[in-house]
């Protein structure tokens, strides 16, 4: 008879293979059925409450790998909270206005927004975004996230609306809303002011020219003919704007005489602009400090008007020639000097890019058609000492991608410097994950300018500002907000465009400054950073089951500048405290080869692609093992590396499960006194596995998650335990307390490993739950929590014994590896090993019989030799543990049923069984030899 089929056979419905690009949608289909999300959150109710706020994403086209990222990242933070027991909702949301709306429904659907009225191409965007919304929520789900997908929050709801249009009067009430003539970067493409959130920097050839300024006044400090002074610019078509030029007060400057003239320039730049135009020095003639020459007053050389001679201490010695061409109207740090000397603010551009009728020969032209014309001119009054072309970094619109301008334009402002201390004491009493989130979001406020918050649009909130018709007075207060926001939250902001300003004010209203009661309504919306970044009141503050401020933001670093910034200006300003306790912030997603994805190098990925492919739970495993502080790479290759990873925790979970398929929790449990130390051990390390996962969850350290349970699964079980009682689980009797030790063991393993990774792998730990033998607290392990395990399993002196008893092991296994390569044996259990360990070894192996060695090394004989033996020389040697191993051939016969080499084989009863595989088959498998 054969005795290998009397082993005891796993049995278990667990799928082998996962399957999940088909398998894990039905288990999606299910879940919704069940309302699963919806059990959760109920089960949770009356916890700690954990909330983590969504940054609502564009509804203006699919998904991409940075947005499925940021997505699975929150669900581990959601789920791992949930599981924790904590009450933690997730409301998911959309940004759903603004300029990306309006030019996608111009560019695809091919409208024309000049004609049809205003409230008509505004439910065109209102259509065209609530698509995106569904498409984007599948899209979603189909990634494993769990939320309030039912009910999300938009941006174009009018609950939301009228929320922020409080958030925008409580602001404008403190003073904190003004409006102004100051430049503000201007996207001509777009036709609309743009913040500094909405500006990317790339690199921009431009022409550089240098252009001489003579001296028309030298207040008696400079000769007032033949001298001049240089400037350098990249922009020649703000010279036309130019009524000023710039020193430091605090840097010398020099007269030199040259072969262009008598020139000015900053001394320390003298060389550098020699060599960069060709001048030729012949002498200095004179030296002043910028303050010196303050009020000397230049003709401009193209309309002989005045340019004055200026202080500032923003001038540098970087580049250029120490003499900055100043024009208010192009420039934030030209305006903010311009106005110590009541300069003019002068801004011959219109939205178009294109100069008025204020810039005379120029008008007409864009300003890029302009610059070689300027150019010209210069040169034909002799006024342009050198041009040449520079490459460097230029402000471009973030949507549209071209290069922007600064132009002088009544916007409307937040004023940051009404409440930037303020914020900047916010920002200290945030979490920043990771710390140097703190610098950058501290300098970035710190540094910024006034927040334009106005667009010249109309996909959005309207700014909710009325003007007197009879003295022009902006108008708003209390009472114009508070009537507006009724009027929104019942009609939306459409409402705005539907009627008169009389239909949205209260009845009577009276201008507050002249009694008058005809107005008219702002044609400005806000900005959409404005929109999402009052989401906090919006969404937090107004939905019950959620609580303001938010535990935490998650997003990508670039919203340091974007939505992490607006929130805290709009929180601040409104309520004087930070809208979120922590922030955590990802890198981006890069290519195999390091590049940045783009759909102009055709390396983008499609999420969607890769759950067909691959499934969710891999994808998930891809976020997990991934340090997101840096940018994370994504190829073909390393989804293999996923892939595999993947399937070493898959087996070992069916492994722990096919060896479950006798086990009853019930009936089979075997106490923790009654266990063996090879058990205990493991439920030692089971339990500090727990431990550590649980705190890298809190600490949201998911690749710490990714890394320990893989270890533990390929290494600690798959390496050690599991390999070592696959003898006892099949060979040893059924109902023995060695087998139902190694079960309890087990059995304990897959209910911990199956919860920790819930989280991380939501399909594949569903799967496994619902083949966990016994009675489940919950159907859906994502309704489970996680038990507290047994003190008692942490064992520190257990720890150190077998540590040390596996670094022996280690030592064997490497000799075993040696003896089987050179043929000596095969399988393990062909050898019999003798150790000659030191004596602290020695201690150790006296710990453990022969037997349990053998059993723990797999092998059929172990011998331990005395510390003082004298080692053969056939030995071999291990110089850092002093142990010293001999691998023989093992003696005895092979019994058939557990292949070790015994004596007692021939022995027995039953023929080719050693002594415990005879019993066994004996007691157990009578019947079946008969």
């Amino acid at each position: 008879m054969d005795y290998r089929k009397t082993v005891h056979l796993p049995k278990t419905e667990f799928p082998m293979r996962g399957n999940l690009a088909k398998r894990e949608p039905q288990m999606q289909a299910a879940w919704d059925e069940e309302r699963a999300y919806q059990q959760l959150v109920d089960s949770r109710k009356g916890g700690e409450s954990f909330v983590l706020h969504d940054g609502p994403p564009y509804a203006n086209g699919h998904i991409h790998l940075g947005t499925a990222l940021n997505k699975i990242l929150k669900d581990f933070v959601v789920r791992s909270k949930s599981l924790q027991g904590y009450y933690a909702p997730y409301v998911p949301g959309w940004d759903t206005h603004g300029l990306p709306v309006e030019q996608a429904v111009i560019k695809s659907l091919g409208v024309d927004r000049h004609s049809m009225s205003i409230v008509e191409f505004r439910q065109k965007c209102r259509e065209f975004a609530l698509g995106w919304v569904e498409t984007q929520k599948a899209e979603f789900k189909r990634l494993g996230v769990w939320g309030q997908w039912d009910d999300p929050y938009l941006t174009l709801k009018p609950e939301y609306e009228a929320k922020q249009i409080e958030i925008f009067g409580e602001m404008a009430k403190k003073g904190y809303i003004y409006k102004g003539l100051k430049p503000v970067y201007w996207c001509a493409d777009c036709e609309t002011a743009l913040a500094e959130a909405e500006i990317e920097y790339h690199d921009h050839t431009s022409p550089a020219i240098f252009v001489k300024f003579l001296v028309k006044d030298g207040k008696g400090v400079l000769a007032n003919s033949e001298t001049a002074f240089v400037i350098w610019t990249t922009t020649p078509w703000t010279i036309p704007a130019n009524v000023a030029i710039t020193l430091h007060p605090d840097f010398t400057y020099t007269l030199v005489d040259t072969d262009q003239g008598k020139l000015i320039m900053a001394k320390d730049l003298v060389s550098a602009v020699s060599e960069a135009t060709g001048l030729q020095v012949r002498e200095v003639l004179g030296e002043w400090t910028g303050a010196d020459l303050e009020r000397v007053v230049c003709a401009h050389p193209l309309t002989g008007g005045d340019s004055l001679v200026i202080v500032g201490d923003h001038v540098t010695l970087e580049q250029g020639t120490g003499c900055v061409h100043t024009a208010p109207g192009h420039g934030l740090e030209d305006y903010e000097v311009g106005l110590r000397y009541d300069l003019p603010v002068f801004a011959p551009v219109n939205g178009q890019g294109r100069f008025t009728d204020e810039a005379d020969k120029y008008e007409g032209m864009k300003l890029e058609e302009a610059n070689p014309v300027i150019i010209d001119d210069l040169r034909d009054v002799g006024a342009l000492l050198h041009t040449h072309d520079i490459e460097h970094q230029y402000p471009h619109c973030w949507r549209c991608k071209s290069p922007v301008v600064f132009r002088a334009t009544s916007q409307w402002f937040a004023s940051v410097d009404g409440f930037r201390k303020e914020a900047l004491a916010a920002i200290r009493q945030v979490k920043w994950i990771p710390k140097w989130g703190i610098d950058r979001i501290t300098n970035m406020v710190a540094d910024r300018h006034d927040w334009c918050v106005s667009r010249q649009r109309v996909w959005g909130v309207p700014i909710p500002i009325f003007y007197c018709e009879s003295c022009e007075e902006a108008v708003i207060n209390d009472e114009t907000i508070q009537s507006v926001r009724a009027v929104f939250a019942k009609e939306g902001s459409d409402a705005w465009f539907a009627h008169e300003a009389s239909e949205l004010l209260p009845e009577g209203f009276q201008c507050p400054k002249c009694g008058h009661t005809h107005f008219r309504k702002e044609t400005d919306i806000m900005d959409v950073w404005f929109d999402s970044g009052a989401s906090h009141a919006s969404v937090l503050q107004q939905r019950p089951e959620l609580s303001w401020p938010a535990d935490l933001y998650l997003e990508g670093s670039d919203q340091h500048r974007g939505w992490f910034q607006s929130s805290l200006l709009t929180s601040v300003a409104a309520f004087g405290q930070p809208p979120y306790k922590a922030v955590l912030t990802h890198g981006f997603i890069l290519d195999g080869e390091g590049f940045k994805m783009s759909k102009s190098l055709g390396n983008v990925i499609a999420p969607v692609d890769v759950c067909s492919k691959w499934g969710a739970d891999i994808l998930r495993l891809w976020a997990a093992s991934s340090d997101y502080r840096g940018d994370i790479r994504f190829s073909e290759e390393i989804m293999k590396q996923r892939a595999e990873a993947y399937r070493r925790i898959r087996n070992t979970m069916r492994f722990l499960l096919s060896n479950l398929s006798d086990f009853d929790p019930d009936q089979n449990t075997v106490a923790y006194d009654q266990l063996p130390d090879l058990e205990k051990f493991a439920l030692n390390r089971l339990s500090r596995l727990q431990e550590r996962v649980l705190e890298a969850y809190n600490d949201c350290e998911f690749h710490v998650i990714y890394h320990s349970v893989h270890h533990f699964c390929s290494v600690e079980l798959g390496g050690f335990y599991l390999d070592v009682v696959k003898d006892t689980l099949y060979c040893d009797e059924p109902d023995g307390l060695s087998r139902r030790s190694a079960q309890t063991a087990m059995y304990h393993m897959v209910r911990v490993l199956t919860k920790l990774l819930g989280p991380i792998i939501p399909h594949t730990a569903d799967e496994v739950w619902q083949f966990i033998p016994g009675q489940k607290e919950t159907d859906n392990v994502h309704l489970a929590t996680m038990e507290e395990l047994p003190s008692e399993w942490i064992n520190d002196s257990l720890e150190d014994t077998w540590s040390q008893l596996l670094e022996v092991r280690s030592d064997v296994a490497k000799v075993l590896e040696e003896a089987r390569a050179s043929k000596l044996i095969g399988s393990s259990n062909d050898a019999q090993i003798l150790l000659y360990p030191t004596k602290q070894q020695e201690q150790l192996l006296g710990k453990f019989s022969a037997c349990d060695l053998a059993r723990l090394f797999i092998v059929s004989e172990v011998g331990v030799r005395d510390s003082s033996a004298e080692i053969p020389a056939a030995a071999r040697r291990f110089a850092e543990s002093g142990l010293a191993v001999v691998v023989q051939k093992a003696t005895g016969e092979k019994c058939q049923r557990c292949w070790k080499y015994t004596p007692e084989v021939g022995q027995q009863q039953l023929e080719g069984l050693c002594q415990r595989c005879s019993d066994v088959v004996n007691t157990h498998y009578h019947s079946a030899l008969e």
